[in-house]
């Protein structure tokens, strides 16, 4: 590089600034909007940049809710799950089309609506029932990705659908790249519109894009900075999401894609804004109790603020999260975790567990869930220093 850049990640607990040198974190204030709160922390070092070498990315939004329709599990709906999932898209339902009168109205907006199904030389795939459904649904956008030949009826009976390139080609192979790049775009379009985050355009020329667009960027070469032995895992857990990137080998769904790892974002699996839903979903898992025991705690931590409290949540996030991409749980994806010989640790996890403590929890699924003695490497990304590979470009990493 020619001129050195500055780098900074908006989390929704901490934000962290990076320079060729040095790594900083800092403890967000909430009682200041994040440009008044940055600059306060670190505003001799921004004044020591140009605005064109200050980069940023953000997951301070929680990212994008979506529900899906499709009309064969198979193809249209396992297709636009992988497609939005890869896109940082938090998937909160999908409906298989004929099915659709028994499914329940979801209460919360949904950021986005994606229907699909057919190859272009099918028409007739969906009727009345798909409209009479969206009328009682609260969404902010809708997207068709089907048959060509079902625009026409899409059009006229969904106001502003937005209309993509069918998703499924007359080969039944998977075409990602149009609603890929409308469902990031549109990820990016909710970073940016956020006041405290559209503040930061006064500090910046560069677009500013979601951290885990940026942490998958960085994952084809993260051995340049860790002894990480593929297939691995990349938890990063944090105070609203859990993101998880993942080896491509490590799924055996036949899926043409161009991208070497996946992610799947977890919306309400935080430690902090996302604490109470953490709860629920422990509560309601039928193993959550005996690891409590493993951890010589019992239910009443769940009501306490302490030190104490905060590790052993983010400790049951490790878990649930793991039983998610596990065949314990019937998820989008039930990854060859036997296969594994690395999980890698970022975000705010790692100021607060061990490497020792992670490793407890890891054992304990292994064991419980698997039936396995396997033992994965784990690797603690404690400086924040993953994300900075992405966030220089990849010309900084080749």
């Amino acid at each position: 590089m020619s001129q050195e850049k500055l780098l900074i990640d908006v989390g929704s607990t901490y934000f962290k600034v990076s320079t060729k040198n040095s790594i900083e974190q800092h403890f967000r204030d909430f009682n200041k909007s994040i440009l008044d709160d940055l600059t306060h922390k670190c505003g001799q070092k921004l004044e020591g940049f140009d605005k064109q070498d200050i980069h940023i990315c953000s997951s301070a939004n929680g990212g994008l809710s979506t529900l899906i329709i499709g009309v064969t599990n198979s193809f249209s709906l396992k297709y636009a799950t992988n497609i939005a999932f890869n896109s940082g898209i938090n998937i909160i339902d999908t409906i298989l089309f004929q099915n659709i009168e028994e499914y329940t109205i979801p209460s919360d907006l949904i950021d986005v609506v994606i229907i699909t199904g057919g190859i272009n030389s099918n028409k007739d795939n969906f009727s009345d029932e798909l409209f009479h459904y969206l009328e009682k649904l609260s969404y902010s956008n809708v997207v068709f990705v089907g048959s060509e030949l079902d625009v026409p009826t899409i059009k006229e009976n969904i106001e502003n659908v937005v209309v993509l390139p069918n998703i499924i080609d007359d080969r039944l192979h998977i075409v990602e790249d149009s609603l890929k790049n409308y469902l990031t775009n549109l990820y990016q379009q909710d970073i940016e519109g956020k006041e405290d985050i559209k503040d930061l355009y006064n500090i910046t020329d560069n677009q500013i894009f979601s951290t885990p667009y940026v942490v998958n960027k960085t994952l084809p070469f993260i051995d340049s900075k860790y002894s990480v032995v593929n297939p691995f895992v990349l938890l990063d857990i944090g105070g609203a999401t859990t993101d998880i990137h993942y080896s491509k080998d490590l799924v055996d769904e036949n899926i043409v894609t161009e991208n070497e790892y996946d992610r799947l974002v977890f919306k309400k699996l935080g430690v902090y804004k996302s604490k109470q839903s953490l709860i629920f979903a422990a509560k309601n898992n039928e193993f959550v109790y005996e690891l409590l025991m493993h951890l010589k705690v019992t239910e009443n931590i769940f009501e306490e603020q302490s030190d104490k409290a905060t590790k052993i949540l983010m400790q049951l996030a490790i878990f649930l999260v793991l039983c998610k991409i596990s065949h314990y749980k019937k998820a989008y994806v039930n990854l060859k975790l036997l296969s594994v010989n690395s999980f890698v640790l970022t975000g705010g996890i790692t100021k607060v567990l061990t490497a020792e403590e992670i490793e407890n929890i890891i054992s304990f699924f292994y064991k419980k869930i698997l039936n396995s003695e396997h033992n994965p490497a784990t690797v603690l990304d404690s400086n924040y220093d993953i994300w900075t590979l992405g966030a220089e470009g990849k010309e900084t990493c080749q």
